[in-house]
């Protein structure tokens, strides 16, 4: 996978790329980013007063001289954002002569590696027939080569559900949730936003399309099987039909991106034969969720 993503080019603007995480982090281990905890990083934050056991060296002496109290400085304690990328890996994933899967997959390995190059911690869960498998939790660039290697395990195959795939993730502190999908069973979807926004999650919707769903290009008469259920359909495909087609699908795609928007989750639509490139330095960037430092 790595060498298909991954040319020196991109490794350069991927170097110099954050994730825009809006929320204080109150959680996780030591790291490169602002929390709403009180620690020892340099970045002053507030006073209070001098408690016995508190250390002397942080007693702010021109307060005393003011107050005759004693009081000590705080400090903005630096934290790790805990990253979830959740990947439908059901079987209509697995579609197009450039596969949504392979989009997915490519996705989710470019913001690992911004992820751990900015000392956060990022998890891959993989979704299909309402379970869960989720990886070991990686943070640091030395880990981003085992995080390929659980990202080329992943087999798109069987059915999807992705509230009950997504509830099963046990989450413990605010961070960032990631969701990779074609959503195609986008009515019971709202039930994991609503779990992720009760987790103190920022959500983030990503919809992946193929070429072929996009842009049909079937004429006259043709046997559609749904590919995670085996199910037949055969349809004469009209210039009229595929007018009635292009509105559906338009509008699936708005009513998923209101929904999104009631939980403040930004959502970008990708085609499976998009470059990476533009995927993660325009669509991402244009939504303010990763930006150039």
């Amino acid at each position: 996978m790595e060498e298909k993503i991954f040319n020196g080019d991109f490794f350069k603007k991927l170097n110099s790329i954050n994730f825009n995480v809006r929320t204080r982090l109150s959680g996780g281990a030591q790291g490169g980013r602002r929390s709403r905890a009180k620690g020892s990083s340099v970045e002053f934050s507030d006073f209070r007063e001098y408690v016995p056991g508190d250390d002397f060296r942080r007693i702010d002496w021109n307060a005393y001289g003011r107050f005759d109290r004693l009081f000590v400085k705080l400090f903005m304690e630096e934290k790790e954002a805990n990253f979830n990328i959740f990947i439908d890996s059901s079987k209509s994933m697995d579609f197009g002569q450039d596969k949504k899967s392979h989009m997915a997959l490519k996705i989710a390995a470019a913001l690992s590696y911004i992820i751990l190059n900015n000392l956060d911690r990022v998890y891959i869960s993989s979704l299909k027939d309402g379970n869960l498998e989720t990886s070991r939790g990686a943070s640091g660039k030395m880990l981003f080569q085992r995080l390929l290697k659980d990202l080329s395990s992943i087999n798109f195959e069987g059915g999807t559900d992705l509230a009950a795939s997504i509830m099963k993730r046990k989450i413990t502190c605010r961070g960032v949730s990631i969701i990779i999908s074609d959503f195609f069973d986008a009515k019971a979807i709202e039930e994991a936003l609503k779990y992720l926004a009760y987790k103190k999650q920022e959500i983030i919707l990503v919809n992946i399309f193929s070429k072929e769903e996009l842009h049909p290009e079937f004429e006259g008469v043709v046997n559609l099987i749904d590919s995670e259920t085996g199910e037949e359909l055969r349809v004469s495909l009209t210039p009229s039909i595929l007018k009635e087609y292009k509105l559906r699908l338009d509008n699936f795609c708005n009513n998923l991106e209101a929904l999104a928007f009631k939980y403040g989750a930004p959502y970008i639509k990708v085609s499976s034969e998009e470059p990476l490139e533009k995927v993660i330095l325009k669509n991402f960037t244009s939504k303010g969720l990763v930006y150039k430092e």
